[in-house]
């Protein structure tokens, strides 16, 4: 079970090996608990599974396995239940041919993803012949809604147990704070100091990156500590300043050319120098991506063709599926900063 659902952020994901279809019940009764404690109805509860049985259903018949992940993003009453499938089949070029009613992707009448579409808040669908298909549905407590234009994942070593990588994020009036920190090693006490350090971010009444991090270091002095990213994203002023201390990586994405944000070395909560804000203009920037470093800094969102175009929910699982590492925690957080 997943921890407590921590305000403007994500518990860590629930993660599923979709090698057969024995794995599709135990995902359907974790979304009806998540489902249930977010408030939904029964009805929409119902829902919820019946989307994630089609999910998961095509990556076992079509793909010969992959994953599945079910969180919660945002808070109150605008938090979303959230699932991604993710694969490395065959592929489609034409997805969205497989979304018209009466089409099933078992190649049979049944609900298809024509029905998923209507019963999620949000779909996206985005898939690279020979690379693989995501797909990712978002759930409001009732049919109405939009997609929160912030997403995540974090993955431990394993696909079980406690994540030593947290994220989390915080809406400010003009724009959004986000941050991702990777407790040292991996498991309970690396996810006790990254859990601490969301714990700060969120109750801190600043919004300067150097500050927040000037604090999480002293409350992570009796953990093991961490790298931690805190960024501050100024839609309205067309900016981001940003504190990083360790092995998170930063990138912007889109516009004239894609940047990489620079990270200063040393460890929160014990070695951590004298922080220096940075601050980036965004020049048509589309996507901000964090990631921890059990995501190789060697993927390039060239071989991601028209990901950008689906949305941080998509670009998140893009980047996990080719550069996540096994034997580590894996972490990536992206944040939309322009349509």
């Amino acid at each position: 079970m997943p921890a407590d659902l921590a305000p403007g952020g994500s518990v860590g994901d629930l993660w599923f090996a979709l090698d057969d279809v024995s794995a599709i019940p135990r995902a359907r009764r974790e979304v009806a608990t998540l489902a249930q404690r977010l408030g939904f109805s029964e009805a929409r509860t119902g829902e919820a599974q019946i989307v994630v049985s089609e999910l998961a259903s095509n990556v076992v018949k079509h793909a010969r396995g992959g994953d599945l992940a079910i969180g919660v993003v945002g808070q109150g009453p605008a938090a979303l239940l959230r699932v991604v499938a993710i694969d490395s089949g065959p592929g489609s070029r034409d997805i969205e041919a497989l979304v018209a009613d009466g089409v099933s992707t078992s190649g049979t009448l049944g609900i298809g993803l024509g029905a998923a579409r209507r019963l999620a808040t949000h779909l996206a669908l985005y898939s690279v012949p020979a690379v693989g298909t995501i797909a990712e549905a978002q759930f409001a407590g009732s049919s109405d809604g939009g997609a929160i234009d912030v997403a995540s994942l974090t993955r431990p070593l394993g696909g079980t147990g406690p994540c030593g990588d947290s994220v989390a994020f915080r809406d400010l009036p003009d724009g959004r704070l986000v941050l991702l920190a990777d407790g040292l090693g991996h498991g309970p006490l690396a996810a006790a100091a990254s859990t601490r350090a969301v714990e700060v971010f969120q109750s801190s009444a600043s919004t300067a990156p150097g500050t927040l991090l000037t604090e999480i270091n002293r409350a992570l002095g009796s953990t093991r500590g961490a790298a931690v990213a805190v960024v501050r994203l100024e839609a309205e002023a067309g900016r981001i300043v940003h504190a990083s201390v360790g092995n998170v990586a930063g990138r912007l994405l889109g516009g004239e050319r894609n940047r990489t944000l620079a990270a200063q070395p040393g460890i929160v909560g014990h070695r951590m120098p004298r922080v220096r804000e940075q601050v980036e203009t965004l020049d048509g920037t589309r996507m901000l991506v964090l990631h921890s470093d059990g995501i190789s800094e060697k993927w390039s969102i060239d071989s991601m063709p028209g990901a950008l175009d689906h949305g941080p929910g998509v670009l998140v699982a893009a980047v996990l599926r080719e550069a996540g590492v096994r034997r580590d925690d894996a972490s990536v957080l992206a944040v939309r900063t322009a349509p």
